[in-house]
């Protein structure tokens, strides 16, 4: 799935399935809460600053705001949930095995592989970041990485998303029950 809050986008995965295992990149003991039994990882990159010191989009300030905007570090978030379903906020996306080895790789590409990487915690018990490669700007936005992860698995986005509707707009709305 594509999940979207409204002015962020992440890739929402099975934690486990036949071509990857991301218990192992993102184990549920780096959370706050890892006893849950989580089903799925949410994989999204965004600017160090906002990411850490931001936990509501109210705390962000014009300051902070400005300087992700002309370049700061990035960072991973992984967010672990428990069976997500399709939605308004989450659609299903439907890529064939191939397609989503390729969209591992291009996610595996982003993930340190340092034993001793930093984790930072995240904004509640199912969620925490890690420092990733990478500048934040307006040209290489949160909404760019996952539309750029997405082509690389062969999935059809825009050329510029740097927002969330120009991420969501290529996956297919959920077809009402």
């Amino acid at each position: 799935m594509v999940g979207d809050n409204g002015i962020h986008t992440e890739i929402v995965m099975p934690l486990v399935s036949g071509v990857k295992d991301w218990r192992t990149a993102f184990p549920a003991s780096d959370l706050p809460d890892p006893s849950r039994p989580y089903t799925h990882v949410a994989v999204s990159w965004g600017e160090r600053d906002v990411f850490l010191n931001t936990p509501t989009w109210g705390d962000l300030s014009l300051p902070t705001a400005l300087n992700a905007a002309t370049g700061g570090d990035g960072l991973l978030h992984a967010a672990h949930y428990v069976r997500p379903g399709p939605g308004p906020s989450n659609r299903p996306l439907r890529i064939t095995e191939a397609e989503y080895a390729r969209l591992v790789a291009a996610i595996e590409w982003q993930i340190p592989v340092s034993p001793t990487r930093e984790v930072y915690r995240g904004y509640a018990s199912y969620d925490v970041f890690y420092d990733a490669p990478g500048t934040y700007h307006l040209g290489n936005t949160c909404n760019q990485w996952v539309s750029d992860v997405l082509a690389e698995a062969g999935v059809k986005t825009g050329w510029w998303t740097p927002l969330p509707g120009g991420v969501m707009k290529w996956i297919e709305k959920p077809a009402a029950d």
